[in-house]
């Protein structure tokens, strides 16, 4: 039973979600990429990663706490495009749904420079291997958890 335990528990979900993330740019070619989490029943929605570059050079951190962009995420069941506008400081932002099978669902979105419907497409893929990586993470969390459970009784 221990081994189970230890063999499932080594997944560590904020190191995957940052992974996730990095993959996403790197797969778009955008400097900038993360999660949100958005509560459709209370129209909000939060940041739950970021990963940029050192420096922030686009500024895209402020950006996403000022720009009013959450309010669309939560609005919004489809992908968000906007477009890159240097001059008032829009750094180009798209998000995609990532299915998952929750109350809240989530967003991976990408920034930092202008994006295509192609990209619009990669990113909608990329964001369904995500969320079975996802789901997948948090079905061994669970397992973990039952295990522990089992392994509890039996030592009772």
């Amino acid at each position: 039973m221990h081994e189970l335990i230890v063999s499932f528990s080594c997944l560590d979900a904020a190191k995957l979600i940052d992974r996730l993330a990095r993959a996403a740019a790197a797969v778009t070619g955008a400097a900038y990429a993360g999660f949100v989490r958005v509560d459709a029943l209370c129209e909000a929605a939060h940041s739950v990663h970021v990963h940029a570059p050192p420096g922030d050079p686009l500024r895209v951190r402020p950006w996403l706490a000022e720009s009013g962009v959450f309010k669309t995420l939560a609005a919004s069941p489809a992908p968000v495009l906007l477009a890159r506008d240097p001059s008032v400081g829009e750094p180009g932002f798209l998000a995609t749904p990532v299915p998952v099978a929750t109350r809240e669902h989530a967003l991976l979105w990408v920034a930092g420079r202008l994006f295509s419907d192609r990209d619009e497409e990669l990113l909608s893929r990329f964001a369904t291997a995500a969320g079975r990586a996802l789901e997948a993470a948090s079905g061994l969390e669970a397992a973990v958890r039952q295990l522990r459970g089992v392994h509890a009784f039996i030592r009772a």
